[in-house]
């Protein structure tokens, strides 16, 4: 209850963003191959700034 109003830190953000991006590039992977490695590429990316957090 107390955590409700909890804002998220940037490293919670770019957690979230880095998932999200994952599972579009997986449903992507299916149907449209460039779309899906552009979001793993991404990815990628976010989890570089995620690796500065550590």
């Amino acid at each position: 209850m107390f955590g409700l109003f909890k804002k998220k830190s940037e490293k919670e953000k770019l957690q979230e963003q880095y998932e999200k991006l994952l599972k579009e590039a997986h449903s992507l992977s299916t149907t449209n191959r460039k779309m899906s490695d552009q979001k793993v590429f991404d990815a990628n990316e976010v989890l570089k700034k995620l690796e500065k957090y550590d």
